[in-house]
């Protein structure tokens, strides 16, 4: 496990930078010495494309399950919207334990942009 200056672990930091989606990712891209750790800029960056990723659809998702709601009837609505929410917590998990292993999960689409701005 490579240290930075700091002593954290890369890999604690760019796990952490996932905790709290956007907002950790924005802390560990404005604190010093990390925002010079590539890898753990590129784990921020995708940490915030992926949780506006996840806003985004949780919104689009919601005006389809409340038409669908109006057709169908809740149960189905309701059962579709959970599994949303159990994918997404179940990758949130993924990305956590793969990251913390020192593992670097590349995410389709978002990852070669985080990538790109981690420069």
């Amino acid at each position: 496990m490579a240290t930075t200056s700091a002593g954290m672990a890369d890999n604690v930091a760019s796990t952490l930078c996932y905790v709290l989606g956007f907002i950790t990712g924005i802390i560990f891209l404005v604190l010093e010495p990390y925002n010079r750790n590539r890898v753990v800029r590129f784990h921020a960056f995708q940490s915030i494309f992926l949780s506006v990723a996840v806003i985004a659809l949780r919104i689009a998702l919601s005006i389809v399950f409340t038409a669908l709601w109006s057709v169908s009837g809740f149960f189905l609505s309701f059962a579709l919207s959970s599994l949303v929410s159990l994918a997404c917590f179940i990758l949130w998990l993924y990305i956590l334990i793969s990251t913390y292993q020192g593992k670097t999960i590349v995410l389709p689409v978002i990852g070669p942009l985080a990538q790109q701005q981690a420069g």
